[in-house]
């Protein structure tokens, strides 16, 4: 099962139904509340710190995370976003042990991490997340403010403004389907209604849950009179296609893909890339042309890390030029692609691989839209699948 549940972004775009938004261990305390030794020698508190500057900069930063010397990271799948190369690379570079927790886990997952293991040495560091999670884990008091360096280069609207989390990589919400099953190709929302799609479309996860699949359902909303302030003819779609015996309620990713249960897939499109094109061959994308909908993960840090220092190095490394265009290597859309673009610091063809973006301008939701379209999915999906 792919990691089915990073919930939802709050940058989302919309033009007239165009959106971009947005193991084991031991049971010691961590050293989150302890001071670490920067490398000019001070004596840091590493989870207080706010920016590298606390640490006498990036080269103090670097030595106080050698001294911890782990990362927790949590529901981060090696083929997602090209993380199992970023993390590769990070540990390389800095000769730090990185230890990933449930790669195939959820947002809230995440946050339940931090809850039930504070305190231990195997907590969760750092976060990738739906937005609406990090905002719910922030409302929870576990988050921790930081600014990397580059964080003029994240816009306004992509983060937090006590900085506790901060938008990172994003893709469109699109159509992914197997040629070799699927003769006749959907392009819209309105094709997946037709009996030629019987038992074949899924999405990856329960929205109630996922962030791919919830951003399914909103970007469903949009293509049958929805709005950004209006997810109910989303839900009312994903009613009618399971009526009409088109949709397959499970968690759909490459196996299920491969097996022939779910050959048409609504997903993130750098995801049904990298995750489902990347082992089946036959498999084509199209981004819906009656809804263009995306949307970003947001990074944060755990106000309780146990492993402070490395969590702030970490966020450094994903934010700097090289870390971006890892994202981008992964067929994911980074933050701060344009601010790339605009140093020369891109990664060209990485870049010209992307799918062209739909045409439009930029719109977001509001917060209080977007916790009161996931509230309405919550009472009502079980109305969907029974």
């Amino acid at each position: 099962m792919p990691r089915s549940s990073k919930t939802t972004a709050a940058a989302a775009l919309a033009v007239s139904g165009l959106v971009f938004a947005a193991g084991c261990g031991s049971s010691n305390p961590s050293t989150a509340s302890s001071t670490s030794t920067a490398g000019s020698g001070k004596s840091v508190n590493a989870a207080t710190a706010t920016s590298a500057a606390a640490f006498g900069g990036m080269n103090g930063l670097v030595t106080a995370c050698k001294k911890e010397g782990a990362l927790n990271v949590i529901t981060l799948p090696a083929n997602w976003a090209n993380y199992g190369t970023i993390m590769k690379d990070f540990t390389a570079k800095y000769g730090v042990k990185i230890n990933d927790a449930n790669p195939d886990g959820s947002s809230q997952d995440e946050i339940n991490a931090m809850q039930q293991l504070k305190g231990q040495s195997r907590a969760p560091d750092v976060l990738d997340m739906g937005t609406a999670f990090a905002i719910k884990a922030d409302q929870l008091g576990l988050l921790a403010p930081y600014k990397v360096a580059t964080w003029s280069a994240i816009p306004a609207n992509s983060k937090a403004s006590d900085a506790t989390w901060f938008d990172d990589y994003g893709g469109y919400v699109a159509i992914g389907y197997d040629s070799a099953k699927v003769k006749v190709p959907p392009t819209s929302f309105k094709d997946l209604l037709k009996p030629a799609y019987k038992n074949q479309v899924a999405i990856n996860g329960n929205p109630t849950q996922a962030s791919a699949a919830f951003s399914a359902v909103y970007a469903s909303a949009l293509a049958n009179g929805g709005s950004l302030g209006n997810i109910e003819p989303g839900i009312q779609y994903f009613k009618q296609l399971h009526q009409v015996g088109n949709f397959v309620p499970v968690t759909a990713g490459p196996t299920t893909v491969q097996s022939g249960q779910t050959p048409i897939v609504v997903w993130w499109d750098y995801l049904l890339a990298s995750e489902i094109q990347s082992v089946v061959p036959t498999f084509k994308i199209v981004i819906p042309t009656d809804a263009h909908y995306a949307a970003y993960y947001s990074q944060a840090i755990s106000k309780t890390a146990p492993d402070p220092a490395c969590a702030r190095l970490w966020e450094e490394y994903l934010y700097s030029a090289t870390g971006q265009n890892l994202w981008l290597q992964g067929k994911a859309r980074p933050i701060e692609l344009q601010t790339l673009i605009s140093a020369g610091t891109v990664d060209k063809t990485a870049n010209a691989a992307l799918p062209a973006a739909p045409a439009g301008g930029l719109n977001f939701p509001t917060q209080a839209q977007e916790s009161a379209a996931e509230a309405k999915v919550a009472q009502q999906w079980s109305s969907v699948v029974g």
